[in-house]
């Protein structure tokens, strides 16, 4: 192709991009001034509706003033009347309360009058009861002092009287109310506790199968019979009794060891120094694991827990400890039952009742070591392993040491009274039976009025025969009690004491 022809073309394409430049940009230029005449109309409008709202915000604003300034006005209105109504009734209290004052201060003076007058006439009275006093004393011919005391005597003798009768009727219906409950409670407790009506005793005699053992027993100048006192520390009696040993101490512990020991050197027939020594570890050990067993067996038996293991061996301990011929270890586990049983029917707490009846003669199994009554002694055991402190106070209030103050507590003087108490469960000395016997009649015989006294049942009753003439039938009660009173406070013994006040009066005439 000529290069005029490419000239050609190129002017062509030059001449076509020219032509739709100019084309282009008028229609831009169209469509601009639609858009800003587009825009400037939107503006105008957005302009009036914004005057419009202005204007409608306005308004609502004024009429929102006008309504809040309508309603703080009705608020100070009422605000203003309800203090004006307080202001009367102030007003009017403050008028009444006026009106009072003068009534008040108007009643003081007319009680200031009738003071005054009561002073005038309690004046004259006192001047007519001088003169009248006098004029008593002039014709009696007795001063005040005196016929005051005549007075007071007498009416003594009626409040004696008074107060007899009235505890006579206070203690018969109590009677009446309680006993029925109280039997009751008792007598299902005691069948329900199962125990022996005769408690084994401490075994003190060991039986020889010859008198030819005594001699060895003995020994050569006495050996023998040295090595196993000083090794057991019980005194061994030989006498004439035949084909027997009498072992002596007060610690029944080893009493028991020095019976098993001789017991086991007597079937060995190996009787020496050296032997006796070798027996009586081994019956230690023996006596050891029965204590421990029997502390065990008594814990379980009466189904307490959490017991020190001290004192479960102070338990066992009293396995080998009798109280006028009844086992202490028997009688605490019965104790626990029926004190156990009694709580349960009255609603306290039977683990605590049974736990204080348990422990409450653990003094028992070492008061031949320490000195004091048992009682205190088991309190302070009970103290030294942190038993519970309503169990102590159980412990020291059974024998009325200290005030009972709970129930538990009481509960525990009942059933170790139940259980010393029932028949054959102790046995006493004659001596002190028989001084026991004479002192019950001889606190009753020294009361002015008692003809005489005579202790019957084993001293468990006493009966007074008082003279009629002396003692009323209201008299008997207070009799009685003082009575009883002083056989408290005087005499130890198992149980109770009954006193029986008996006054008859016998009429005796003939005919002729």
């Amino acid at each position: 192709m000529e290069w005029w022809a490419y000239a050609i073309m190129a002017a062509c394409l030059l001449v076509g991009v020219l032509v739709g430049y100019l084309v282009r940009k008028h229609i831009a230029e169209s469509k601009i001034g639609k858009a800003e005449e587009t825009v400037k109309r939107l503006y105008e409008e957005a302009e009036k509706k914004a005057e419009e709202i202005q204007k409608e915000k306005l308004l609502e604003a004024k009429e929102e003033t006008i309504r809040i300034r309508s309603e703080a006005d009705k608020e100070i209105r009422d605000r203003r009347a309800e203090v004006q109504r307080t202001e009367r009734r102030l007003f009017q209290r403050e008028e009444s309360l006026d009106k009072k004052l003068e009534t008040v201060e108007a009643r003081e003076q007319a009680m200031n009058k009738r003071l005054a007058e009561i002073d005038r006439i309690e004046d004259e009275i006192n001047e007519m009861h001088r003169q009248t006093a006098a004029e008593l004393e002039r014709v009696s011919g007795m001063t005040a002092e005196e016929a005051k005391a005549i007075l007071i005597e007498s009416v003594e003798q009626d409040a004696r009287h008074d107060a007899a009768v009235l505890l006579r009727d206070i203690e018969q219906k109590t009677k009446e109310e309680a006993e029925k409950r109280a039997r009751n409670i008792v007598s299902l407790a005691i069948q329900r506790c199962a125990a022996d009506q005769v408690a084994e005793a401490t075994v003190s005699v060991v039986a020889l199968p010859n008198d030819e053992m005594k001699g060895r027993i003995i020994g050569r100048e006495g050996r023998n019979i040295r090595a196993l006192e000083t090794a057991t520390g019980v005194d061994l009696i030989i006498d004439d009794t035949p084909e027997a040993v009498i072992l002596s101490s007060f610690d029944p512990v080893r009493r028991e060891i020095a019976r098993i020991s001789l017991e086991k050197l007597i079937m060995d027939g190996r009787i020496h120094p050296a032997r006796i020594e070798e027996m009586v570890e081994k019956a230690k050990k023996e006596v050891d694991t029965q204590i421990r067993e029997a502390g065990e067996a008594a814990v379980l038996e009466v189904g307490v827990h959490g017991i020190h293991h001290e004192l479960v061996r102070y338990l066992g301990r009293m396995r080998y400890r009798t109280s006028y011929g009844q086992n202490v270890l028997r009688h605490s586990i019965e104790v626990a039952h029926l004190a156990g049983i009694m709580a349960a029917e009255l609603g306290a707490n039977v683990t605590l009742a049974k736990r204080a009846g348990l422990l409450h003669d653990i003094g028992k199994s070492i008061d031949h070591e320490v000195e004091g009554s048992h009682v205190q002694i088991g309190a302070d055991l009970a103290k030294k392993y942190r038993e519970n402190a309503q169990v102590i106070h159980c412990i020291m209030a059974h024998h009325g040491d200290v005030e009972a103050t709970s129930i538990e507590a009481v509960l525990v003087q009942a059933a170790d009274a139940i259980s010393a108490a029932r028949p054959g469960a102790r046995r006493e000395t004659l001596e002190t039976y028989i001084k026991r016997l004479e002192k019950l009649e001889e606190i009753a015989n020294s009361y002015d009025g008692v003809d005489s006294s005579y202790a019957i049942q084993a001293g468990r009753e006493i009966r007074i025969i008082v003279k009629p003439e002396k003692i009323s039938d209201t008299d008997t009660v207070l009799v009685a009690r003082e009575i009883a009173k002083r056989i408290e406070n005087e005499l130890e013994y198992p149980g109770q004491i009954k006193v029986n006040v008996i006054r008859e009066t016998r009429t005796t005439d003939y005919a002729k």
